[in-house]
């Protein structure tokens, strides 16, 4: 999606991203935030004339901040080179206060730097500026789902890179703590979680529905005392399960 595509993006598809189309979406909050007016203003048009509840947007780090504690948005998508404030600690301090809320980064940039980076502070997807209108509205779907959402050819970076964590040495921890048991479903879905599936072909997989999937998962983060997806996999990947 480009600058010129922001209004053109309307005439396609628009809010039938979903089997039930613009109903599906009408219950999903979203705030964009970027500190281009007429990009932040046509993205903000697009999702919604999709059918997504549009609740704020902001142009500057700071505002971001103060706008998203405000209007609770269930998805932010995010710009990562603001003023006043990085995107990526926007991301962080959103993140780290709401675990519960999504954050697809949308960038101009496709450098691994910034995109390890964007993950690490609790990004849930990274879309490129390119995408079109219509791959835009299905990522914030999806990403209100929980699913991980990346440009093509990024999500083999990202999870190449939770491989590499994995083999750092953890630092020493005298009297840890026990291990939180998992029940057998949770441990299945954690291992699926490992290996790069989606919800949705994880619940195909499991023949189970994908809010089951996504109940597994939270109970699974507050066993293991941990905030988002990126830790998740990190925890599976460090004991084995990836591989398994």
């Amino acid at each position: 999606m480009n600058e010129s595509s922001g209004q053109s993006g309307q005439n396609g598809p628009g809010g039938q991203s979903g089997p039930g189309g613009q109903s599906d979406l009408a219950g999903i909050k979203v705030m964009v935030v970027d500190d281009h007016p007429m990009w932040r203003d046509a993205v903000a048009r697009d999702l919604s004339a999709a059918g997504f509840d549009l609740v704020a947007t902001a142009g500057d780090g700071p505002e971001a901040v103060r706008r998203a504690r405000a209007a609770s948005p269930h998805v932010l998508v995010l710009d990562l080179n603001l003023p006043g404030m990085p995107g990526v600690q926007v991301c962080k301090e959103l993140v780290g206060a709401n675990p519960a809320l999504r954050v697809l980064v949308l960038s101009a940039s496709g450098e691994h730097a910034d995109v390890l980076e964007a993950v690490k502070s609790g990004a849930t997807g990274y879309l490129l500026k390119s995408a079109g209108a219509q791959e835009l509205i299905d990522a914030v779907r999806r990403t209100a789902a929980g699913d991980p959402v990346f440009t093509p050819g990024l999500a083999g970076l990202v999870l190449g890179e939770y491989r590499r964590l994995a083999t750092d040495p953890a630092p020493a921890a005298s009297d840890e703590p026990k291990a939180p048991q998992l029940t057998d479903r949770e441990t299945e879905v954690l291992r699926l979680v490992a290996k790069g599936l989606s919800y949705k072909q994880i619940a195909e997989r499991l023949v189970i529905s994908h809010r089951t999937v996504q109940n597994h998962v939270q109970n699974t983060l507050g066993k293991l005392q941990l905030h988002n997806r990126v830790e998740l996999v990190r925890y599976a990947i460090e004991r084995g399960l990836d591989d398994a």
